[in-house]
């Protein structure tokens, strides 16, 4: 394909389709109102909207909206009162996870097609059929953007037509290489084509004319190629994924952990709550081979000890201290330790002793943003106590000042493999309610 256009890009509505009705013959319908508007040629690209099409194919549901969200839900990416931002199990990311009430039936509503890449292909392939002519279809909904105020039309299906325009490696007119320049052709005509489409006037597509160059004789990779991989996704994690990304990494990778993004968690972990406005929390981040190896193996000699003054066998001794081999894989560690100077001293063991626990809570508020803050940076980690069963080991291992006492230990990586699926926990099982 040259990748030139033809000198005139037109839009063009197509008037006059009835109320589509499951079972109807959609591009039996959409030929006929062409063929009495704007008619068609080859390299036209067809723009219809999503909620025909589900309406032909079936996908009008009697019920509550509320539960076809929940149906349609694979992930809950932000929640803002009864606004729910989900994931499809197309994997596209979109208000009410696509789910509309909107010029359909009182008590319906209208969910998106099954597959609107196949869609677009049969639309293709029988418009094409009727008309003698080489088209294109995208198939659209109405979709919000991040950081940006109004809704635009986006392509969820595609077929006939080039989705993305790759323009890395070429050079722009000053000669300078682009590097990451990836237009979303589709989207761009879907965009286009909602300006001549009417949500209040019954002009559900639209014929986009004068890109030749860009409609094909096979379906392509179709409007799922828009869809970031994500593992690229810089933005995957949304408000309500947050929490929930947090998970226990016990196998990584050698890749080296980045001090900035480290640094941006402990800036995280000093956001939790404390008492008497203290600040109580202190990290020593051992970044040194030298500084894990020898905090490792001291703790390794005190608890063998400890563990021999029990009257463990040597066997037994080896199986309790291999739970900490997952320290040893990690390619950095952080010991999180507490400062209680601020505690207040009380005459009776039970005042002192809740003083104590205030100031441990605060402690574990900030190790769980820590942790938390780690997983939004794309690292993995592992919480182990180790450190709270040999403080005096650890302190002398790390010099540590006097009064910074070791709260457990940290280990931190790129995770060698995804975590497990986590297991649902009823809250209901967990709750008490007065």
């Amino acid at each position: 394909m040259s990748g030139q256009h033809s000198d005139q890009l037109t839009v063009l509505p197509v008037d006059g389709l009835p109320e589509i009705k499951a079972g109807d013959d959609l591009a039996a319908l959409i030929y006929a109102a062409a063929r009495s508007g704007p008619g068609l040629r080859d390299g036209d690209i067809v723009v219809v909207t999503s909620k025909i099409v589900s309406k032909a194919e079936d996908r009008v549901i009697r019920g509550d909206r509320e539960s076809a969200i929940d149906a349609e839900t694979v992930r809950v990416v932000a929640r803002r009162g009864p606004t729910r931002i989900s994931q499809t199990r197309h994997g596209l990311v979109l208000a009410a996870a696509g789910v509309d009430e909107s010029n359909t039936a009182p008590g319906s509503v209208v969910l998106l097609p099954v597959d609107p890449d196949g869609s677009a292909e049969r639309l293709r392939k029988a418009i094409g059929e009727r008309s003698g002519c080489r088209v294109g279809v995208i198939v659209t909904d109405t979709m919000g953007r991040p950081w940006r105020t109004g809704q635009t039309d986006t392509a969820i299906g595609a077929a006939g037509v080039v989705p993305i325009r790759d323009y890395r490696g070429q050079a722009d007119t000053f000669g300078n290489v682009l590097e990451v320049t990836m237009a979303a052709v589709a989207d761009e005509i879907a965009s286009a084509a909602d300006l001549v489409k009417q949500k209040t006037a019954h002009v559900p597509v639209a014929v986009v004319r004068g890109l030749a160059s860009l409609v094909t004789d096979v379906a392509g990779p179709g409007a799922a190629s828009l869809i970031r991989p994500a593992d690229e996704d810089m933005f995957r994690l949304g408000a309500a994924d947050v929490l929930a990304a947090r998970r226990t990494v016990r196998e990584f990778t050698a890749a080296p952990v980045s001090a900035q993004a480290v640094q941006r968690a402990i800036a995280a972990a000093v956001t939790a709550p404390a008492p008497h406005h203290s600040q109580p929390w202190r990290f020593a981040v051992l970044e040194s081979e030298q500084a894990r190896t020898t905090l490792l193996d001291d703790m390794l000699a005190a608890w063998r000890a400890d563990l021999a003054g029990d009257g463990f066998t040597p066997e037994q001794i080896a199986r309790r201290v291999r739970r900490g081999d997952v320290l040893r894989r990690a390619p950095l560690i952080i010991v999180p330790c507490l400062v209680a100077d601020a505690a207040h001293t009380y005459p009776d063991d039970r005042r002192n002793a809740a003083e104590r626990t205030m100031f441990v809570v605060s402690m574990g508020a900030a190790v769980e943003n820590l942790l938390v803050a780690l997983a939004v940076e794309g690292l993995g980690s592992c919480w182990v106590s180790s450190t709270l069963f040999c403080r005096d080991a650890t302190a002398n291992a790390l010099g540590l000042p006097p009064e910074w006492e070791p709260m457990g230990a940290i280990g931190i990586g790129h995770p060698a493999a995804p975590a497990p699926q986590r297991p649902d926990r009823d809250p209901d099982e967990f709750t008490l309610r007065l």
